[in-house]
């Protein structure tokens, strides 16, 4: 008799388990996999979807001709660590005190992400997704803010801010040992070995994302494609510079040439999905970190004021594209968005349930792509700049600026005065009155940045010093 009940017990939890993985595997295969490409410094125009000229962008152009252009949209910060870090995590930064460039700090447990935040990549790895990311990381260079240790399956890539491009100068293999500049120079990271790379470092990414892709194709999964060009320094190969002959400013042709680089990449990840028969079910985001800083690396920001660092539009307004042809058509969406979106986007879509205690600021745009709200996803963006007292409120079309402690004040009407340069605070000062009351109340759940930032270290001091100079020199 127990031998019967035995045997009915087995029988029951092998009907059980198979039914649980069956139900488990049908969940996973309806939902879709994630890619996210981010560049690093890229202009708002240069990219074709944008009215690029002089440097075609083809591939990333597929996206937003099957997809969503984003006219409007904004990432969360203007600077590149910031901006991550709101994106990855789908929260004002400022929430959880990430203000600045992390420095390059690898037994400081405390510089980078907050170990309390969670990112895409974990809460999507504890729904069923293989987590991958290629590329620039720049959360962190402690051993707990390594990918592997916030999420990620599969890294390959570098911790800091920035990257030589060509494999015979990378001479470090240990980057624990390298100072902020040597970072640089370090060999790339695969998971946690040091290895060197042959390739032009932009190729060497896509070659290992489309990699990725081959290897989780037949589970959901999540690929943040992260890449580094076209950030400072400015190199490339000779078989994209041989595309821009035609551009005769030195920088600003080598600067298009990181760009078409990365147009390859793309090229090569959508063809990839394709292939495989992915594209379908798949999103895909492009954007940019955060606005081209026109100057240092000849980018160009078209109509907008300022550039890179900047709390004006050149500064977060970046081109920003979506892709799910499954579910969305081609369109051109004009109310503002945020990279915050994208968290929340996937979140609903993946069925992934978020902390109740700490909300996502982010919105799911998907049932406002479909029709099915006709509001703006955001009635009101911010940023807020603690070492340099600046705050910008987009409210509707008005975008209100403060400048030393609130003493000085701008504002304009975004959808007439795209370039801000016709200030109309002395002119509505009811809406003025209204934008910083909005932002007086979002300061106050804000906390002040936990750590200092690649600002206060003397290479970045040794830097600003010398590019002002040159500046003098160029105004005499």
């Amino acid at each position: 008799m127990e031998n019967n009940i035995y045997k009915f017990f087995i029988l029951l939890f092998s009907v059980l388990y198979v039914t649980a993985t069956t139900a488990q595997r049908s969940i996973n295969s309806q939902r879709p996999n994630i890619i996210v490409i981010m560049t690093d410094d890229l202009g708002y125009a240069d990219v074709g979807f944008n009215g690029s000229k002089d440097i075609p962008t083809p591939n990333i152009d597929r996206i937003a001709q099957q997809g969503v252009v984003f006219t409007n949209g904004y990432t969360s910060y203007s600077v590149c660590s910031p901006s991550r870090a709101g994106f990855i995590t789908g929260r004002y930064q400022q929430r959880f005190g990430y203000e600045r460039n992390v420095q390059h700090r690898p037994n400081d447990p405390n510089m980078g992400l907050p170990q309390d935040e969670k990112t895409l990549a974990e809460v999507l790895k504890k729904v069923g997704y293989s987590t991958g990311i290629i590329g620039k990381w720049h959360l962190g260079n402690h051993i707990s803010k390594h990918p592997l240790n916030r999420g990620f399956d599969y890294f390959y890539g570098h911790l800091g801010g920035g990257h030589m491009y060509f494999p015979e100068l990378l001479t470090i293999k240990d980057s624990r040992t390298a100072s902020e500049l040597e970072t640089y120079r370090t060999w790339i990271l695969e998971n946690h070995t040091p290895v060197k790379t042959t390739k032009y470092l932009t190729d060497e990414f896509s070659e290992k994302a489309v990699s990725f892709i081959e290897e989780q194709k037949s589970n959901p999964f999540f690929l943040f494609v992260s890449y580094n060009a076209p950030h400072t320094p400015l190199q490339a190969s000779e078989k994209y510079l041989e595309r821009f002959t035609q551009i005769k400013d030195e920088k600003r042709k080598t600067y298009a040439a990181m760009v078409s680089a990365v147009d390859d990449g793309v090229g090569e990840i959508l063809n990839k999905l394709k292939i495989l028969g992915l594209e379908e079910n798949t999103l895909v985001y492009f954007l940019s970190d955060n606005g081209g800083p026109e100057h240092r690396n000849a980018s160009d920001n078209g109509p907008l004021r300022a550039g890179k660092s900047s709390i004006y539009e050149g500064g977060n307004r970046v081109p920003f594209a979506f892709r799910w042809p499954q579910k969305i058509p081609q369109m051109v969406y004009r109310y503002p968005v945020s990279a915050l979106d994208i968290f929340s986007t996937v979140a609903a879509v993946a069925e992934i349930p978020i902390e109740y205690h700490k909300p996502l600021d982010g919105k799911n745009l998907i049932p406002f792509l479909t029709g099915v709200y006709k509001s703006r996803p955001h009635q009101t963006l911010f940023i807020r700049k603690f070492d340099d007292d600046l705050f910008s409120v987009i409210h509707g079309d008005y975008k209100l600026i403060t400048k030393k402690s609130n003493k000085i004040k701008e504002l304009y009407d975004l959808n007439n005065d795209l370039s801000e340069q016709n200030n109309i605070a002395k002119e509505h000062p009811e809406i003025v009155a209204k934008l910083d009351s909005l932002r007086i109340n979002w300061n106050n759940e804000l906390i002040d940045p936990v750590f200092l930032g690649l600002i206060h270290t003397e290479m970045w001091k040794n830097r600003k010093k010398k590019t002002l100079e040159s500046n003098n020199q160029r105004s005499k």
